[in-house]
C-alpha cells in the first residue's frame, strides 16, 4: 500500500525523475513558462515554489541550496576556451532566479506558480498543461 507516500513515480527511477526536476525548474526559470504534461506540472510545482522560497530568502545558504537544485544548458552561452558552459548558464539562471524571481515575490505567501491545462497531445492523448511564474 501506499498509504502517506507523497508525490508521483511518473514511471521513472528515482534518479532519473530527480534529473527530470532539475531539467524542468531550470527550464522554468529561464523561461518563465514551459509546456509539459499535466502530472509532471503538478509535481514541478513542488519543487519550484521551494526554490522561489529559497530565493525569497537571499542569503548565501539559500542560494548554494539552490544551485544543488538548478542545471545549465547550452542555449544563451558560448563557452570560449578553457570554459565550460554548463557552470556558466547555471549561474545564469541562479542569478535570474535570485535577482530577479525572488524580489519579485517578496510580499507573496505561496502560490507562485500557475497551471493551466492545454490541449490533449495528438499521438497519446495524454493531457497537457502549462506551467508558469504568476
Amino acid at each position: 500500500m501506499r498509504h502517506r507516500k507523497r508525490g508521483r513515480k511518473l514511471g521513472r527511477t528515482s534518479s532519473h525523475r530527480k534529473a527530470l526536476f532539475r531539467n524542468q525548474a531550470t527550464a522554468l526559470f529561464e523561461h518563465e513558462q514551459i509546456r509539459t504534461t499535466l502530472p509532471k506540472c503538478k509535481e514541478l510545482r513542488r519543487v519550484a515554489e521551494k526554490l522561489i522560497t529559497l530565493a525569497k530568502r537571499g542569503d548565501l545558504h539559500a542560494r548554494r541550496q539552490a544551485s544543488k537544485m538548478l542545471y545549465g544548458s547550452d542555449l544563451h552561452y558560448k563557452p570560449g576556451r578553457g570554459e565550460e558552459a554548463s557552470s556558466l548558464d547555471k549561474h545564469f539562471v541562479l542569478r535570474k532566479l535570485f535577482d530577479d524571481i525572488g524580489p519579485r515575490y517578496q510580499d507573496r505567501n505561496g502560490g507562485y506558480t500557475r497551471i493551466i491545462r492545454g490541449e490533449l497531445r495528438k499521438g497519446d492523448g495524454t493531457q497537457m498543461g502549462y506551467i508558469q511564474l504568476v
